[in-house]
């Protein structure tokens, strides 16, 4: 069975997994202002990261075309899974739903028309959208059917854990998500909040004074929320902050054993969101 993993620029690939003939990603488009930048291997996150402080206004991300993901689907590959953005922060999921309708109609009778395609909300985004890649790349490689994979991820992404820590709030004050006044107090008093991910909706579920408490809490977040760590793959997803996500697996370990840890930096999507210094993990 010959396959393919397409994930919009959310899913944050790992160095050697972008050299993975397996993978592909389909860029998402960031507007900093006047700025465009392309969120594909040209994305320079130093260069972004200063664009996004010297700008007063919130960055923007537009989803790939229906046209990028029909090009994506194109190949020799029986079954295709596309991963996408969670649908409640993105239009991605839409787009490659309507890619894949594009797909179908162009083919049908074509001898294409059997090709199995399968796009997901990953109800999570950066190291959510990994974790799943890496489930289905093991299903894959072991020969599970198509229709088993689609029963079988479907239910690891309803039971998987997204928490993330911000080091800094500029972008949720700018878009809105949080007021002037709030953001002041909680720069003033170094209050970090932890956020978790709620059926692909962002929640806060706690906060503490510090970023290395509040990873800490994170932690204990996490491990509290699933029954069993054993047979869990953790990925965490690190902006510009490669110690903090060394630390955060040192945290992670000391409650409790995993059956893979895997650390991947932030892409241009997820820099929006995370920001400089942000901390994102899924389980």
């Amino acid at each position: 069975m010959t396959y393919k993993i397409i994930g919009d620029s959310c899913l944050d690939l790992t160095d050697g997994l972008k050299k993975d003939p397996h993978f592909h990603i389909v860029p998402l488009i960031l507007q900093v202002g006047q700025n465009t930048v392309v969120d594909d291997e040209t994305f320079d996150r130093t260069r972004f990261i200063q664009m996004m402080k010297d700008c007063p206004d919130c960055p923007k991300t537009a989803c790939p075309s229906p046209e990028s993901f029909k090009e994506a689907y194109e190949g020799p590959e029986e079954n295709v899974f596309v991963i996408c953005l969670s649908e409640h922060l993105s239009g991605s999921y839409n787009s490659a739903q309507v890619g894949k309708q594009l797909y179908e109609e162009e083919h049908s009778g074509k001898g294409r028309g059997d090709k199995n395609i399968f796009v997901l909300s990953s109800l999570s985004a950066s190291a959510g959208q990994l974790n799943l890649a890496l489930y289905i790349r093991d299903l894959c490689e072991q020969g599970i059917p198509f229709e088993k994979i689609v029963k079988r991820v479907t239910a690891y992404r309803d039971d998987m854990k997204t928490f993330f820590v911000l080091e800094s709030l500029d972008n949720l004050r700018k878009n809105g998500r949080l007021s002037g006044l709030q953001a002041f107090f909680a720069t003033t008093l170094n209050i970090k909040p932890v956020m978790a991910g709620d059926k692909g909706v962002i929640v806060k579920v706690d906060q503490a004074r510090g970023i290395a408490k509040a990873l800490q809490r994170m932690c204990d977040h996490a491990v509290a929320a699933v029954e069993d760590t054993r047979d869990r793959t953790l990925v965490i997803a690190h902006c510009n902050c490669p110690e903090r996500a060394r630390q955060v697996q040192q945290e992670m370990e000391k409650r409790g054993s995993f059956k893979e840890i895997v650390i991947t930096k932030t892409a241009g999507v997820a820099t929006v969101y995370a920001n400089d210094g942000g901390i994102v993990i899924a389980l």
